[in-house]
């Protein structure tokens, strides 16, 4: 297509914005250049039905607040288009009304991780992804827990990688993409709570349900963040895993340097087992010899033995069957140089 019969691309960035901040701005900017975008709309909703209604500013408020965090910036658009089509509450809804009133625009909705991993949760969300191209921009510790969802996996073949993002928009749908990107780390919740404005309480249906393989935050660093393992003692964990696994006779073992990357854990280690009860055996080995350090470490997946993840706090093991392994490619994902671990909280 050439320069001048191109399709206008347009970001949609949806949510409270309550208070809308830096966060917002840097994630809009960072998608007109990643995704080519022309503009990127704020579509500052009247009531997320995620989100408890105790806490949340007023309509009015929160979007003109939204147009002073944006003056300035005019590839960026506020709009109350959600307001004044009768009080639209879900994204499914806003995309079809979008599609049709500008069948000429090229639509891509912006999200964090966060918001993957949880999006079965939305109303018909499978529409969502049938409707419009997706970006998805990761958030610490969400990464993992997104791309093993639901809906990861169901559109796992309709993922675009990073090198093909700027087409994102003129993919027809279902077509997303994930980008490990520097982004924001400003908070509406700390906004409030600097302000002493009560946070609202996250409500049961906005909780992401931890499912297989989705405890993925290393308990024993969350439990003591301050006393993180000395290098010597992670590369003494890391060379006692890989000895195990080479003794369980895996395949391909792949060691990933994450330390400064991620505040996941220091390594990332991931290996194949032939078939479902190689996968279970590796997995069960390298438990017991785990529990023999006294070590607090978690184990998902070993029922179905595609795909088990044993976190080891400064280390992670992801043991697959080669057919699971080569779907969801974390090589490729985690062997990228990725930024330090910063998010935007939307």
């Amino acid at each position: 297509m050439s320069a001048t019969t191109r399709h206008r691309r347009i970001g949609l960035l949806g949510g409270s914005f309550n208070p809308a901040h830096a966060g917002h701005l840097h994630l809009s900017l960072t998608s007109l250049q990643k995704l080519d975008l022309d503009e990127v709309w704020w579509l500052v909703s009247p009531q997320n039905p995620l989100k408890p209604v105790a806490g949340m500013a007023p309509f009015t408020v929160r979007l003109e607040g939204a147009r002073r965090v944006a003056a300035g910036h005019k590839h960026i658009v506020v709009s109350d288009l959600e307001n004044r089509l009768g009080g639209l509450h879900y994204t499914a809804d806003t995309l079809k009304v979008l599609r049709r009133r500008f069948p000429r625009l090229r639509f891509v909705w912006l999200m964090g991780s966060d918001n993957l991993a949880q999006i079965r949760r939305w109303e018909r969300w499978t529409q969502i992804f049938e409707t419009a191209a997706i970006a998805v921009f990761d958030r610490p510790s969400y990464s993992l827990r997104a791309l093993a969802g639901l809906a990861a996996r169901r559109y796992a073949r309709r993922r675009l990688p990073i090198s093909a993002a700027r087409r994102l928009a003129e993919t027809e749908p279902p077509a997303w993409a994930f980008f490990h990107t520097r982004l924001d780390p400003t908070s509406a919740t700390g906004i409030r709570s600097g302000r002493g404005e009560p946070s609202p309480q996250t409500s049961k249906e906005e909780r992401p349900e931890l499912s297989t393989i989705a405890t993925l935050i290393p308990r024993a660093r969350k439990a003591q963040p301050s006393l993180p393992a000395p290098p010597a003692a992670a590369r003494e964990l890391l060379g006692l895993i890989l000895q195990t696994l080479e003794d369980g006779k895996a395949e391909d073992i792949v060691t990933i340097d994450l330390a400064g990357k991620t505040t996941i854990a220091d390594h990332m280690v991931i290996a194949s087992g032939r078939s479902a009860r190689q996968v279970l055996a590796l997995a069960e080995h390298l438990e017991e010899a785990l529990s023999r350090r006294r070590m607090r470490i978690s184990v998902e997946g070993k029922m179905q033995a595609e795909w088990v993840l044993i976190d080891a706090s400064d280390v992670i093991v992801h043991i697959f069957r080669p057919e699971t392994r080569a779907s969801y490619n974390l090589e490729k994902l985690w062997g990228e140089a990725l930024p330090d671990a910063e998010a935007v909280r939307q």
